[in-house]
């Protein structure tokens, strides 16, 4: 089941999603905000510009930071056929029994712009660290405290038996734009 504007308002209240824009702001910016059915959460004025040298392999196993250059500003450009990692101005607090996932801003997609977010899943918070990839042949610009994507809330009629919290998850209450991690457990 798909949770409607009214129990965002009312988890929002309760500190689900912080900071809150109680209506969809549209007016010359790429909306945010509640939406339907979901929430359009914006991205903050903090990224990691993917910035490839020679011979460069990217491994999400062992992340080697140093071929991201961090930006801060209201105007980010993604160079073209590249990427970029930010995250999302609210902070979430997942509810024990929502899964949340995102879909990119369809203003963005007709930009040539793929936002991926994997699932919010149950109890889990935090920052949503975001992959904006640019499909472009050219640059494509980002806009801090504007729209990036919709977060869609399922509920369940049953609560999980295990959260994410439960677990212990790796990427609890990420506080900035957090790179891949692989436990060594």
């Amino acid at each position: 089941m798909v949770k409607n504007d009214v129990w965002i308002r009312e988890m929002a209240s309760k500190g689900m999603i912080e900071p809150f824009n109680q209506e969809q702001v549209r007016k010359g910016v790429i909306s945010s905000g509640v939406s339907s059915y979901g929430y359009d959460m914006r991205i903050s004025d903090e990224f990691r510009i993917l910035r490839p040298s020679a011979g460069m392999v990217i491994d999400p196993k062992q992340f080697d930071a140093v071929c991201l250059e961090d930006f801060r500003g209201e105007v980010c450009e993604i160079p073209a056929n590249s990427y970029v990692i930010c995250r999302s101005l609210e902070y979430f607090r997942i509810p024990r029994e929502t899964l949340a996932i995102c879909f990119g801003k369809s203003t963005y997609a007709r930009s040539g712009v793929i936002v991926n977010v994997t699932p919010l899943e149950p109890e889990w918070e935090g920052y949503i660290t975001i992959s904006v990839s640019n499909t472009a042949p050219v640059p494509v610009r980002l806009y801090a405290h504007e729209g990036i994507g919709q977060v869609v809330f399922l509920g369940a009629g049953d609560l999980c038996q295990t959260s994410y919290a439960d677990k212990k998850g790796k990427y609890q209450a990420q506080k900035g734009i957090v790179l891949s991690k692989v436990d060594d457990k």
